[in-house]
């Protein structure tokens, strides 16, 4: 029992530390990130993530998977960390609507990605990799039309069509069933992100639709 104990303490006081975040929309937003769960980010250290020790000759998933995993996470804790500062930064209301839109959903991924990394063993990360947390506190930085933009053009399209590649890859490629099942899941949402920011104003004309296939083709479908 107590082996089990120690094994969920970890996402325990993740989960508990983003429900505090997210009662507390008027605090700063850290750069931790909610691929762990909840709608804010937990304010976690690097090494505190969702450790499962003494697992590594018990692993319920091949490399690659497991791999998939954690980089999902830590994908969704950016997009998550970063959709609350605009939540609440952004100057247009219909950005704030999107941006509103993305922690939720991305939120509900998080959680369930959490369900299963642990039901599989699977270590996941405390917190995004240290260029996605300087890019949320360049971000911060910016202000009224110049922020909206800038969270439009790099978030709402190029993050969504990065994160939509990945999926299609991961879905033709994962071979345990339940995490292909989230996967199919969650590329829909993407998609309907990736179209939603597309139709905003900010997302601009001409130059910006030719960078990658997915801009002119909201279904996020790939030719390869």
């Amino acid at each position: 029992m107590k082996n089990i104990a120690a094994r969920f303490l970890p996402i325990a006081v993740l989960l508990g530390a983003s429900l505090a975040q997210a009662q507390n929309p008027a605090a700063t937003p850290n750069t931790g990130s909610s691929m762990t769960g909840g709608r804010a980010a937990p304010m976690a250290q690097p090494g505190t993530g969702t450790r499962n020790a003494g697992t590594r000759k018990d692993d319920k998933l091949v490399r690659a998977d497991r791999k998939f995993i954690q980089k999902a996470a830590e994908g969704g804790m950016f997009e998550v960390q970063v959709a609350q500062l605009a939540a609440s930064k952004a100057a247009d209301p219909n950005v704030k609507s999107f941006a509103d839109t993305l922690v939720k959903e991305h939120s509900d991924a998080n959680n369930e990605l959490v369900q299963l990394a642990n039901s599989k063993g699977v270590e996941l990360p405390a917190a995004p990799p240290h260029g996605m947390r300087k890019d949320i506190e360049k971000m911060g930085k910016r202000t009224g039309a110049d922020f909206d933009q800038h969270f439009v053009r790099e978030i709402g399209i190029k993050d969504h069509e990065k994160d939509i590649k990945m999926f299609e890859k991961g879905s033709e490629k994962v071979k345990d069933p339940q995490l292909k099942t989230w996967i199919d899941k969650t590329l829909p949402h993407l998609r309907q992100h990736l179209a939603m920011a597309q139709k905003l104003p900010q997302a601009g004309r001409g130059g910006d639709a030719s960078s990658m296939g997915n801009r002119a083709n909201p279904t996020g479908k790939t030719g390869g």
